[in-house]
């Protein structure tokens, strides 16, 4: 099933949309009737859009339909940041401490926001913090425990340059953005990120009551929104919701569920245009013979090597101390403020932010973020490998690069340049599902794609197929 949307602001390029949304219902794979969007602009003006499945019982996808994107909130937060340095209310190279002095606890006092935005700090391991399932969603209590945290050197420290900071990250960005301003984080979001670029009621870090049941959900869920609803007819003669049926709440299993590819699945991977460079690469680095049909675990390792992947610092990083798993979907867990891993936006949205960056830190005729910022934002602080990301990030201040092969070069020795290039400029930020945005200034192009596939960034492709059949779209449209 495929959705298409009317909004006249979006100047189309008919013939790039459309192959986009051929490629986004291929990618459906197995998954129906879950789905996504994507939307890409460039210079300032959307040029595609598509959207394929149901992002809820009974809701189709669309550009503007609310999705957890987990960690590729990251980038919005640091935007964020980005403005207000602009607004000189911040300074990356000034420690933390001096706008939040709590922060200075455990040794941390001379930690500045430029190593905590590049993933230096070593701030990354959430399995220091006393916290469980119900704690992290209390937002003040983890800034306090986030204030007085130690720091912890990675596992094998002297091999890696960063640090990945999957959680701590956004309650020490978030409680800084709360010091300098004086306002919440969700009031500081509005008033100098989302407000200025029109996106306000579709960008959030904790959404609003009146919007939770409008986010996207995975398919596994469906079936409890019938049965909630069944309970919720049931108990409409309650005086109060203490006689209401509330034990579906975190009934489901919370990690995706791994499966082997379809016949269908390897055939329509080897339809896509990118897939006989995938075929060299793999070759190349001995992870399948030339003329073998690749499979997701195959295709992933040539973005991600998972054997290069550190599992202490990974679950350092990533599983918090408690018996009890957070389900993100859940939502009361949408409603927390949990900045690093649960925002919630709209593919409109994550291109639009990333269109503003695209264009330098300009919007229609609007400059949120200045030149000398915007050139200091946009500059890699570290090379080297990362100790939870098993790949090099090349991190700037708050984005990753563009993880791709498109672009990326051919070593001398017949190996894939797993070392981003640094002649691109491209950067963004993906989630732990596998959504993503970034953008390219050079080309003045941004894309977000979003969706409730239930997979994980190392267990599947979509995001990098979309990305590479973008870029290599846009350079076909813009050659001579």
């Amino acid at each position: 099933m495929t959705n298409h949307d009317n909004n006249n602001n979006c100047h189309r390029n008919n013939q790039l949309e459309l192959r986009l949304q051929v490629l986004l219902t291929q990618l459906q794979l197995d998954d129906t009737p879950a789905g996504g969007s994507l939307v890409v602009y460039q210079a300032g003006q959307c040029i595609a859009r598509a959207s394929v499945g149901m992002a809820q019982l009974n809701m189709l996808w669309q550009p503007d339909t609310l999705s957890l994107n987990f960690s590729t909130g990251k980038g919005i937060l640091a935007t964020l940041i980005h403005v207000l340095v602009s607004q000189n209310l911040l300074d990356y190279e000034l420690p933390i401490a001096n706008y939040w002095s709590a922060f200075a606890a455990n040794g941390k006092a001379d930690i500045t926001l430029r190593v905590v935005m590049s993933h230096q700090a070593d701030l990354f391991a959430i399995t220091s913090i006393d916290a469980d399932s119900e704690t992290l969603l209390d937002w003040e209590t983890m800034l306090a425990n986030v204030a007085t945290m130690p720091i912890t050197k990675p596992d094998n420290a002297d091999s890696y340059d960063s640090a990945y900071s999957a959680l701590v990250y956004g309650w020490v960005l978030g409680g800084l953005i709360e010091s300098v301003t004086d306002m919440s984080l969700a009031n500081a979001l509005r008033h100098y990120l989302t407000e200025p670029l029109g996106i306000a009621d579709s960008c959030y870090f904790g959404v609003p009551t009146e919007k939770v049941d409008q986010v996207a959900t995975l398919v596994k869920n469906f079936d409890n929104e019938l049965l909630e609803a069944t309970v919720n007819n049931n108990n409409n003669d309650a005086a109060d919701g203490d006689n209401a049926d509330h034990s579906i709440r975190r009934s489901k299993r919370n990690k995706p569920v791994l499966k082997a590819d379809s016949v269908a699945t390897l055939q329509t991977y080897a339809t896509l245009p990118i897939y006989p460079r995938w075929q060299q690469h793999a070759a190349e680095q001995n992870i399948a013979a030339l003329d073998t049909s690749l499979n997701t675990t195959q295709i992933s390792r040539l973005y991600f090597n998972h054997s290069q992947l550190n599992l202490k610092n990974y679950k350092a990083a990533l599983i918090p101390n408690s018996p009890v798993p957070i389900d993100y979907y859940d939502k009361q867990t949408l409603q927390a403020v949990i900045p690093a891993v649960n925002g919630v936006a709209s593919a409109k949205a994550l291109a639009t932010i990333y269109g503003m960056l695209a264009n330098g830190g300009t919007w229609q005729g609007k400059t949120l973020i200045d030149p000398a910022t915007f050139a200091k934002l946009s500059t890699p602080q570290v090379s080297g490998m990362d100790a939870v990301m098993p790949t090099h990030m090349d991190w700037r201040l708050g984005y990753h690069r563009l993880v791709q092969l498109y672009q990326n070069p051919i070593d001398d020795n017949k190996q894939i340049d797993t070392k981003p290039d640094h002649k691109s400029q491209a950067f963004g930020h993906m989630g732990y599902n596998g959504s993503v945005a970034w953008c390219d200034p050079t080309q003045q192009l941004s894309f977000a794609f979003v969706h409730n596939f239930d997979v994980t960034m190392l267990n599947d492709i979509r995001q990098f197929a979309l990305t590479e059949a973008v870029l290599s779209m846009v350079d076909e449209a813009l050659a001579p």
